[in-house]
């Protein structure tokens, strides 16, 4: 079966987990497993790109993931730096936006400098947008843009009947991306784990048992043609969606 390219999701988050059992199943570390899904990003990247997929989410390091050890976080840290500094290239040359959604200002200082260069520098490629979510949690999204609405209310900016979904979104920290059509997780888990609560509302969603370092392009497409099978009905019925497609 083909890809239909008239069927391709605009915007495609990822849950990248399973790094740790990875690591746990051949006996190593858990940073060993982080090291190694870094070539699961660059194929999920490469792969999106091919299609044509306009945003590629990717869940890099949740608000939860400061809890761990140290060490951990750390290595995390400095793989971020290095991916980066790595990436930047591959970025430039398939044409890929690098933005980032999150608590950024809580990162280390070297790794918010490294973000803000390869944004700067990536900030008019075309192609796609690579969207990392980085100390991000959705229900600290959710509170942050109810501060900020309200205090536009406080201040006479805006009336409580002028809230609707369109000003809520445009408070979100993915104000300039659409909403997610599909939304992937790796290992097995079939939870959403506190990501892009609001902007998953009507997303499919795809749960492989395959652990993050083993996915490979080949997955993403198989993803991609789950997907493509589904109907999406967005509240309406199937006699409704045909009519509209007439």
């Amino acid at each position: 079966m083909q890809i239909d390219p008239l069927k391709i999701p605009n915007h495609v988050a990822v849950i990248m987990d399973g790094n740790g059992r990875w690591a746990k199943q051949k006996g190593m570390a858990r940073v060993f497993g982080h090291k190694n899904g870094v070539k699961a990003v660059r194929e999920v990247i490469e792969a999106a790109r091919e299609i044509g997929v306009k945003v590629l989410t990717l869940y890099a390091f949740s608000t939860e993931n400061w809890n761990r050890p140290k060490k951990e976080v750390d290595i995390l840290m400095s793989l971020l730096v290095n991916s980066l500094k790595d990436e930047l290239k591959g970025l430039q040359e398939n044409n890929i936006k690098l933005q980032t959604i999150g608590q950024i200002q809580n990162l280390p200082k070297k790794a918010q400098r490294e973000l803000q260069e390869v944004t700067h520098l990536t900030q008019n490629n075309t192609a796609m947008v690579l969207n990392l979510a980085l100390s991000y949690g959705a229900r600290e999204e959710i509170v942050n843009t109810i501060k900020n609405i309200s205090k536009k209310v406080v201040n006479k900016q805006l009336s409580i009947e002028e809230i609707n979904e369109n000003i809520i979104n445009n408070h979100l920290y993915t104000f300039t991306l659409p909403d997610v059509d599909f939304l992937i997780r790796t290992s097995g888990e079939k939870r959403i784990s506190n990501f892009l609560l609001w902007q998953i509302a009507y997303a499919e969603l795809y749960f492989t048992n395959v652990l993050w370092p083993d996915f490979r392009k080949e997955d993403f497409f198989k993803a991609i043609l789950n997907y493509q099978q589904r109907e999406r009905r967005f509240g309406k019925i199937s006699e409704q969606i045909e009519n509209d497609n007439e």
